[in-house]
């Protein structure tokens, strides 16, 4: 089927796995709701075949938070299925702050939309940060100094 890249700007429930769950309710609705295939996201994720083979292209195939900001590797099953955090010196040289904002996450991911095709380093962008598929990551958005909102984006698929 090929890879599917995800991106959500989501609130901020006080950490990272509440904002999670509560992204993840949000998208069963809008994906399963009216869909009687899934009673719950529990179902889904027991459907191993599908979940293993075919996915939902969504945050839906990530299932855990940890904390490491090392690279995921494909050697590692634990691996599969995780949403880390951005590094923080990476959040930085992205942003420009330690504290970035829903307005800036979003700019900077309409910027590689539209320059994927006119180059070729692809690892220079935000997007570029998440490199492997069935991952995804995350960064703490703020507002007047608060965390407001989760940045999220990865990919799923083969």
């Amino acid at each position: 089927m090929g890879a599917s890249g995800w991106e959500y700007v989501a609130p901020f429930k006080g950490t990272v796995e509440e904002s999670l769950e509560a992204l993840h309710a949000q998208v069963f609705q809008e994906l399963y709701g009216d869909d009687e295939t899934y009673r719950d996201l529990e179902e889904l994720w027991q459907d191993a075949e599908f979940m293993g083979e075919e996915g939902t292209h969504s945050i839906l195939d990530i299932d855990r938070v940890v904390r490491t900001t090392a690279a995921p590797s494909t050697h590692n099953i634990a691996d599969y299925g995780t949403l880390r955090p951005l590094a923080p010196e990476r959040v930085i040289h992205h942003f420009g702050t330690d504290q970035p904002t829903p307005a800036q996450f979003e700019e900077l991911l309409a910027q590689p939309h539209a320059s994927l095709t006119a180059t070729r380093n692809r690892a220079e962008t935000l997007l570029g940060e998440c490199r492997m598929r069935w991952t995804g990551v995350y960064v703490v958005l703020y507002t007047d100094d608060e965390p407001t909102h989760l940045g999220i984006f990865g990919f799923s698929g083969d």
